[in-house]
């Protein structure tokens, strides 16, 4: 459901978060500031992308982990129809595997949500002046750990393996063989150095690869 607010005028910014208290509350808090505004709410990556084709914001603070299209893809999306729309990722996954996705895919800013509210708002203000605003320790990690090893292929494999599921079942869903499934998940195993698919699917997850 999307909830619209108005403000003060100055920096319109929509807010996408699968939670509704968390996007209400982030809301209520940067729309306080005088030179922000509040202009809608989003539920989910794709409201975001409909909101934003109709509304044009200035900033959209999105999330990651939401359902249906994510908010690395939504990033990508946004970008694409909406070019002065700067992306500020605001999330709960301080993983560098997320960091390095989001910034790929056209995002200007990426802070964890325990983030104080006057950084918040001076964060939303450098995003919407041309600044990169990244957590500085997130960004270090990122730099060590490296680009994501996994193929497209491979992370579409493993974030279906992470249910348990077998090769056979994934294999349906993907329309590959079986085999094909089983190389691929191979092929992961041994990039992410662990000993089995559960622990790679855990590893690829820890560290935002999938």
């Amino acid at each position: 459901m999307v909830t619209a607010q108005t403000g003060g005028g100055g920096i319109r910014l929509l807010i996408a978060d699968d939670q509704a208290l968390v996007r209400g509350a982030l809301g209520a808090l940067l729309d306080l500031e005088d030179d922000l505004e509040v202009c809608a709410l989003a539920a989910d990556g794709a409201e975001a992308l409909r909101l934003v084709a109709e509304t044009k914001p200035d900033v959209c603070l999105m999330d990651i982990q939401m359902p249906g299209m994510d908010g690395v893809e939504a990033t990508r999306r946004i970008r694409e129809v909406s070019p002065g729309t700067r992306v500020l990722i605001v999330t709960t996954f301080a993983r560098p595997g997320y960091l390095r996705a989001a910034l790929d895919a056209g995002a200007s800013g990426f802070i964890v949500k325990d983030t104080p509210a006057e950084q918040l708002a001076e964060a939303v203000r450098r995003v919407h002046a041309g600044l990169r605003v990244l957590d500085p320790a997130l960004a270090e990690e990122s730099l060590f750990e490296g680009a994501n090893p996994l193929s497209d292929r491979e992370r579409q494999v493993l974030r279906l393996a992470t249910d348990g599921r077998s090769a056979a079942a994934i294999a349906a869903e993907v329309f590959l063989s079986a085999g094909t499934v089983r190389n691929h998940l191979s092929a992961a195993i041994g990039k992410t150095g662990a000993s089995n698919r559960a622990q790679a699917v855990q590893i690829a997850l820890d560290k935002g690869w999938i």
